[in-house]
């Protein structure tokens, strides 16, 4: 079968050969890929069998690359609503619940409470709602997790639990290189 170009991304791996993200996985268009190798800022790792032409070449699309320079990654993730999600594991912290999900300020704001890693949870909206302008021990919620601020690893462990939707065979071996060989 033969794939359609923009259905062939290319998975950005750092200089080290770790992904430079798991979630969201880190991948760029076939263009960038193309250029990134044209411009000699990446090796090619694996390749798909499918291939662009130009009046002069053809070259075969890169399915896996590694930066040639090291990307240092920040220590801290911003604070995102999809961060905080993610670091909740996308669950409401009062009961479990991975639909309608929103924020919630433990501490609330009308009480002094902040808009921090450490005073905001993942909440579902009907536990929101039920939590309202209380905090969790006025409204008997306890929390099944304390809020934390994450490390950008600690998200990243997180993320290898929410595969992407798509994943190249040629990725398998630079995502779960660490996970447990069947025997």
């Amino acid at each position: 079968m033969i794939r359609h170009p923009d259905s062939c991304p290319a998975l950005v791996l750092n200089a080290d050969y770790t992904p430079l993200s798991y979630y969201p996985l880190s991948v760029w268009p076939w263009q960038t890929a193309v250029k990134a190798v044209f411009l000699d800022r990446v090796d090619i790792v694996a390749h798909y069998e499918r291939e662009v032409r130009s009046p002069t070449a053809k070259v075969k699309l890169p399915s896996v690359i590694a930066l040639k320079q090291f990307v240092k990654p920040s220590q801290f993730p911003a604070f995102t609503r999809f961060n905080l999600f993610l670091r909740d594991r996308f669950s409401c912290q009062y009961c479990g619940s991975h639909r309608d999900l929103t924020f919630d300020h433990v501490i609330p704001r009308a009480q002094g409470g902040r808009t921090t890693w450490e005073n905001v949870v993942t909440a579902c909206s009907p536990c929101n709602l039920k939590k309202g302008g209380r905090t969790p021990r006025q409204a008997a919620m306890p929390l099944h997790v304390e809020p934390i601020r994450p490390t950008n690893w600690h998200l990243q462990e997180h993320g290898r639990s929410f595969p992407p939707n798509y994943l190249h065979e040629t990725w398998h071996d630079w995502l779960y290189w660490d996970v447990e060989l069947e025997a």
